[in-house]
């Protein structure tokens, strides 16, 4: 079992900065690909980024070259450095935990909450 906890979010202006930080309970945070979602009011959850247990990433085209995704096995911990925020980034975001072998996220963090202002 993986307990994730998200922190980090809060309110800023278009254009500034944040970093969401997950933090992971358990000895094998290492092994598992981790990813970042997010959900707006009255849309569906989509996929933000994702990092697997070798360090390579993919980002979804939205937020490509503004996000960067990174993890620090030492402290167990998720990353998501947000930079150039929009008010369309505004959301609820979500870290989630994918075990070795598993076709799908095992795990999910309870949400942080996002609002970039215009």
């Amino acid at each position: 079992q993986v307990q994730l906890v998200e922190s980090g979010g809060g309110l800023v202006q278009a254009g500034g900065s944040l970093r969401l930080s997950c933090a992971a309970s358990g000895r094998t945070f290492s092994s598992y690909a981790m990813g970042w979602f997010r959900q707006a009011p009255g849309k569906e959850r989509e996929f933000v980024a994702r990092i697997m247990n070798g360090g390579s990433t993919a980002y979804a085209e939205s937020v490509k070259g503004r996000f960067t995704i990174s993890r620090d096995n030492a402290k167990s911990t998720l990353y998501l450095q947000m930079n150039s925020l929009k008010p369309e980034d505004t959301a609820v975001y979500y870290c989630a935990a994918q075990q070795p072998g598993s076709d799908k996220y095992n795990y999910w963090g309870q949400g942080t909450q996002v609002t970039v202002s215009s």
